[in-house]
């Protein structure tokens, strides 16, 4: 059986990149920062307003899978796109990037799912997303074998908003347990958060998931609080091992009492923050499935995030491997 190091579900995205000002922001009623859910008419008229744009396969958890593949490790990926051109884009990209894909892809409509995102000189990121073909994704897309031979199986907190994908991951995390490996979830947004704080909480406290990556507003989210201390306080007694993101104050990693402080890279510029926290997952999980330290899988994290906001685009344009390798990671 081919072992993989890191299964990664999510929703199979395309990403169309612009850039632009903060009054086309405001005078589109975007909300800054954020991912929002929009539909199909919403996003038509989006993409009729923005200027020139990047395409390029996202989706956090496919931009985690490419950024994992892109350390030299084995990486498969579970998401649903349709049967038409963005479909095949969004399916070479990520082959082509050395990840295992075969979720079939859906006949009929609807469409792919896209993602406009507005990037604003400040190098933030506001995404607007018609889910489309993602909310297929069900029970009969999961790959038992290879949730079975991954070493951490990993998915995006914004699977819970299309139904039948939990019903997929509650499949992977039982198959994962019963053969001995684990379970990650990344929590997204703190606007996901807000919906499913009550969900993602019986899955941290039940143990379905094994590993919580979140950041700093998302920890305080989930707990309500504007007290960063007592967030992470309570998401170490919830979960077996919690990673917190700060931006550029780094990183803490909360496993069985102990607190693991990685500092940021130090970057010259921010160009674009899309696929930050992704990529930061992306080196954190390779280091952990290869053994390493949790310092040093923080710090393969933050090398990881700190390339990526330092270009357009959320896939890694550097080979990971060599630029760890240059920084004496590897």
């Amino acid at each position: 059986m081919t072992t993989f190091d890191v299964l990664t579900v999510g929703n199979a995205i395309v990403d169309i990149i612009a850039r632009c000002d903060d009054a086309f922001i405001t005078d589109n009623g975007i909300i800054k920062g954020a991912m929002n859910l929009i539909d199909a008419e919403r996003a038509e008229l989006l993409y009729e307003r923005m200027g020139p744009a990047l395409e390029a396969s996202g989706g956090s958890a496919g931009n985690t899978a490419a950024g994992v593949a892109s350390f030299g490790a084995r990486a498969a990926y579970f998401g649903k796109v349709a049967d038409d051109q963005l479909g095949e884009i969004f399916s070479h990209d990520i082959r082509a990037q050395g990840v295992h894909f075969e979720t079939r892809p859906l006949a009929g409509p609807p469409p792919t799912a896209r993602s406009m995102i507005f990037v604003t000189p400040d190098g933030e990121r506001s995404m607007n997303t018609y889910l489309g073909a993602c909310v297929e994704l069900g029970p009969e897309d999961v790959e038992p074998d290879v949730v079975a031979a991954a070493r951490v199986t990993y998915f995006e907190g914004y699977l819970w908003d299309p139904p039948r994908a939990k019903d997929a991951i509650r499949e992977c995390a039982r198959i994962a347990h019963a053969n001995g490996r684990e379970t990650a979830i990344t929590l997204s947004d703190s606007f996901c958060v807000a919906r499913y704080r009550g969900e993602f909480l019986e899955l941290m406290r039940s143990g379905t998931v094994d590993i919580v990556f979140a950041n700093r507003a998302e920890a305080l989210s989930l707990y309500e609080t504007e007290d960063f201390e007592e967030a992470l306080a309570r998401i170490a007694q919830d979960c077996r091992l919690a990673v917190v993101t700060m931006s550029e104050k780094g990183s803490v990693v909360l496993h069985q009492g102990e607190r693991t402080k990685v500092e940021a890279l130090e970057i010259p510029r921010v160009v674009d923050t899309t696929g930050a926290g992704d990529l930061y997952a992306s080196g954190f999980l390779h280091g952990y499935t290869a053994g390493r330290s949790l310092a040093d899988c923080g710090r393969l994290g933050s090398l990881a995030a700190g390339l990526v906001i330092q270009q357009v685009g959320p896939r890694p344009m550097l080979s990971l491997a060599d630029e760890a390798r240059k920084a004496g990671l590897l």
